[in-house]
């Protein structure tokens, strides 16, 4: 394992370089549904990829939960790294084996048993019925592998190790891709072929992970005896996870309400609300990676109290985001369709989703600010106020404004492309308006304890 000190170097560069391989790990990782939407697309008719859209939709919403936990593991692993607290940090990772484990398999269970009803509730239409409940079984089964490779994702890039993670998914990816086409273009399988060959690619992904870490190890002394379920971490990991898990899971609640929304004006705007969610989700990625990086670093660099440094570290990913997020939004209003033809043939389909994609790719630009003031918030344990803001964005206004906005135009999903930048920008707002309040704050505290 090659780690990072973060708390050391020129900030821009040392966030760069830990950004970076997290930023390939995360296109990899979401070539899984990418590339499952573009064999469908391929192969297969209006259904089956509406299907497919619906299906990944669905598991994109348990993965967000899967991260946001782990997220807790990361941030407490990176300050204790940042403070040098070795024993800490292993007895962070134990508690982290014990009460993942747990909840993976919990989770597994929910999701098995539930996968029909969850079909019926998203108001999937009656031609992808069939092939949506296939896509959201065979993919639930998959999900202790999804928690296992994220935990120990999250442990490495606590400990400043970002590399290690790429090697895992993009092996993954290979082995997904290569049986998308087998069992979709080859073997018709349709949807459950694009399933099996994703649960598939994140079991190999998974063990070969865990066969790394044996052979490994860590740089500090780590045992079978470190492997159990401390409470009082345990519970730490929770109150930092869960929060950020929540505000993910909402989010996500948030496209599969827009996703009912539009199952109802018909099979082609279904389709085409899948391919865009495809595309803003790759569009998302850097700025997703920079935040996570900050994140990580805000962590470090708190454990270490090195306050100054954290705000540079904000500033400089709020920067490197916005390159990726001003290039996407100009190229949609451009050249939509060479987007949204990427994943399918369908005339109707690359036509409606170019016009929900222009209004859609301006939150790429306010997403750059957003998510790295949430990691920033993040980083130092506050997972609350992110979870807050987000709720209010999302709830109060961009689930009323799409339904509004459909309202308005029926045959068409333009207008609704310019809820979800709607919405930011009042998060955008709040998030100021909390950061001028902690800081002046964060003075009055300052001048009382000089005055004293």
């Amino acid at each position: 394992m090659k780690e990072l000190d973060l708390t050391q170097g020129r900030v821009p560069k040392v966030l760069l370089q830990f950004a970076v391989p997290f930023l390939i790990a995360n296109v990899l990782q979401a070539l899984y549904g990418g590339a499952d939407l573009f064999v469908v697309g391929q192969y297969d008719d209006a259904a089956s990829v509406a299907a497919v859209a619906i299906g990944s939709q669905v598991m994109q919403t348990i993965t967000g939960i899967i991260l946001g936990l782990t997220t807790g593991t990361t941030v407490l692993i990176a300050i204790a790294t940042g403070a040098r607290d070795d024993r800490q940090v292993a007895s962070t990772i134990g508690s982290s084996i014990w009460l993942f484990a747990l909840l993976g398999i919990s989770l597994t269970l929910v999701m098995t048993l539930c996968h029909g009803s969850i079909a019926s509730l998203m108001h999937t239409p009656v031609e992808a019925m069939r092939d949506t409940k296939h896509y959201i079984l065979i993919c639930s089964i998959g999900i202790p592998f999804i928690m296992g490779y994220n935990v120990i994702c999250g442990i490495l890039r606590g400990l400043g190790d970002s590399k290690t993670p790429l090697y895992f998914v993009g092996l993954a990816c290979v082995i997904n891709i290569v049986l998308d086409f087998i069992l979709v273009g080859y073997c018709g399988m349709r949807a459950a072929g694009a399933a099996i060959a994703t649960i598939s690619s994140q079991g190999i992904s998974f063990a070969t992970a865990l066969w790394f870490l044996y052979r490994k190890g860590f740089r500090f002394e780590f045992s079978r005896h470190d492997i159990r379920l401390d409470r009082i971490l345990s519970k730490k990991i929770v109150t930092l996870g869960a929060p950020i898990a929540l505000q993910d899971a909402l989010i996500n609640v948030s496209f599969l309400l827009i996703t009912v929304i539009v199952n109802q004006m018909g099979v082609i705007a279904s389709a085409s609300l899948g391919v865009v969610e495809k595309i803003i989700v790759f569009a998302m990625l850097p700025p997703m990676a920079i935040s996570s990086a900050v994140a990580t670093m805000t962590a470090q660099n708190y454990g270490a109290k090195l306050i100054s440094r954290m705000n540079r570290c904000l500033y400089s990913g709020i920067g490197m985001a916005l390159v990726f997020g001003l290039s996407v939004c100009i190229y949609s209003q451009f050249l939509p369709e060479t987007l949204t033809g990427i994943f399918t043939n369908d005339p109707a389909v690359v036509a409606v989703a170019a016009e929900y994609l222009r209004g859609y790719s301006i939150d790429c630009v306010l997403v750059s600010f957003v998510f790295c003031i949430n990691s920033y918030f993040s980083g130092q344990g506050n997972s609350v106020f992110p979870m807050i803001h987000s709720m209010i964005a999302t709830f109060l206004v961009r689930i009323p404004l799409s339904y509004l906005f459909s309202l308005i135009d029926p045959s068409s999903l333009f207008i609704m492309g310019f809820a979800p930048p709607i919405s930011t920008f009042v998060s955008l707002l709040i998030c100021i308006w909390y950061m001028r309040y902690t800081r002046n704050k964060n003075r009055m505290a300052v001048n009382v304890a000089t005055s004293c």
